[in-house]
């Protein structure tokens, strides 16, 4: 099979890394090839912190994924998030020289590259610059302004800033695994494309990643991502309460939560008891279910809070900003028995549990769908666009190679300039820039 066609996503979490291999099939949907995944050591709160340790378990994840799908790994597109990314809001405007000459994407790169220019905190570096809305003139409300004449440009965007060191000992830790760095992901974006359904974003949503570490947040609205957080707890700091709450081992901790943990104290009765092996030669220990479930409950509840502080910051209070279609939670947590109704009680908002089968091919694996994989589908699904994108621009390079050699005859030549117009170069998204900024850093500092 040939290598061009497939994509890795590589998502480092908190607690796990995993190596996914995929390719699109004939229906253009994404087929899972091989998946690994491997405790991850070395990373906390989605921040690298034992390059080391991140090393060995990414080598791990995609050893796995390789023996599966019995493919060599090459690239991979991987996802950053971590508790350094916050986002703002920021308008800016151009003044344009010539008003009778249409607005083209020059005009909408000079606006962005205006953004880029803002001053951020020492060591923090803009990640993402997504435009909300443009305005020509005072003229408001325009989704698109291309081919549109006016003199002033302005647009509000929304900006993803993060610490450019934490990136760097992603694309390090990568590239000391022996990959290349194909591309650069917001993880809150990745999971969104592998659970939200277009309808979901235009009534607008707010996906709610819930990872060992770090619980991302992304809200759309109108089809356009409008509010990205990332708040630093996750399903770890529940397993911590349960072994502090319980006086337990983490791991027993862990099972305990997976096996019997619920987010609602409500449904355990008294009587409801787990034994758990004492530590060598001492006595087992006893924990009543409706205990457990009150640890999770008061832990849990104080997740949800922060997020829907940060959805309030969103504006989802003003009509125009409602999101119709609620909350859609995803991420290992998401699994916790009961959080839907807790989520929907604390919010007041819809909400159902997200699976990553919007675009997977039928048939796929069922653990594959698990919303644990959220982010390692999105990150596959970025990779296979990314490759689309490549392809189109090289088509349209060679498109107008073809154009300049048959230039002599004149009929040839005007159809050949219809073919040259057709397909049409995509704007360089800023996470690619970003991702060659990445690359060139490592290869110098080398």
């Amino acid at each position: 099979m040939e290598n061009n066609k497939i994509s890795v996503g590589l998502d480092i979490g908190t607690t796990k890394i995993v190596a996914m291999i995929g390719r699109k099939n004939e229906y253009g949907k994404a087929e899972i090839l091989g998946i690994g995944k491997s405790k991850s050591l070395g990373v906390h709160r989605g921040v690298v912190n034992n390059i080391t340790q991140t090393i060995q378990s990414i080598q791990q994840a995609v050893q796995e994924a390789e023996a599966e799908a019995s493919l060599k790994i090459e690239d991979v597109t991987v996802g950053i998030a971590g508790q350094h990314i916050r986002s703002l809001q920021h308008s800016d405007y151009i003044t344009r020289a010539n008003s009778e000459v249409v607005i083209d994407e020059e005009d909408i790169d000079r606006l962005i590259n205006q953004v880029h220019k803002l001053v951020m905190l020492p060591g923090e570096e803009i990640i993402h610059v997504l435009p909300q809305e443009y305005k020509i003139d005072g003229q408001a409300e325009i989704k698109e302004p291309i081919g549109m004449y006016g003199g002033r440009l302005e647009a509000n965007f929304h900006v993803v800033v993060g610490q450019v060191s934490s990136i760097r000992n992603i694309g390090r830790c990568v590239k000391s695994s022996g990959l290349e760095l194909e591309g650069i992901t917001l993880e809150p974006l990745a999971s969104a494309n592998a659970v939200l359904s277009q309808e979901e974003k235009e009534a607008g949503v707010a996906l709610i990643d819930i990872g060992g570490g770090t619980t991302d947040l992304a809200v759309f609205k109108d089809g356009i991502i409008r509010h990205t957080a990332v708040i630093p707890f996750g399903g770890n700091v529940v397993t911590e309460d349960i072994k502090e709450g319980c006086s337990i081992i983490e791991k027993q901790a862990e099972l305990l939560k997976i096996k019997f943990g619920s987010a609602w104290p409500g449904e355990n009765k008294d009587n409801e008891i787990v034994s758990i092996p004492g530590l060598r030669g001492r006595e087992p220990k006893e924990i009543t279910l409706k205990n457990l479930s009150k640890i999770i409950h008061a832990r849990v509840v104080e997740i949800i809070e922060q997020v829907y502080v940060e959805i309030k910051n969103y504006g989802h209070e003003e009509q125009k900003k409602k999101l119709i279609a609620g909350i859609v939670l995803t991420g290992g947590g998401a699994q916790l028995k009961h959080l839907k109704q807790l989520v929907e009680y604390i919010t007041g908002m819809d909400t159902r549990i997200g699976y990553p089968n919007e675009h997977l091919a039928g048939g796929s694996d069922d653990d594959i769908a698990s919303p644990l994989f959220a982010t390692a589908v999105g990150l596959v699904m970025d990779g296979l666009k990314r490759q689309e994108r490549k392809r189109i621009e090289k088509e349209v390079e060679e498109m107008s190679n073809v154009a300049v050699d048959v230039s002599e005859e004149n009929t040839i030549e005007e159809d050949v300039e219809e073919i040259v117009e057709a397909p049409k170069k995509e704007r360089k998204s800023f996470l690619d820039k970003l991702t060659e900024r990445v690359k060139d850093f490592l290869d110098n500092a080398e």
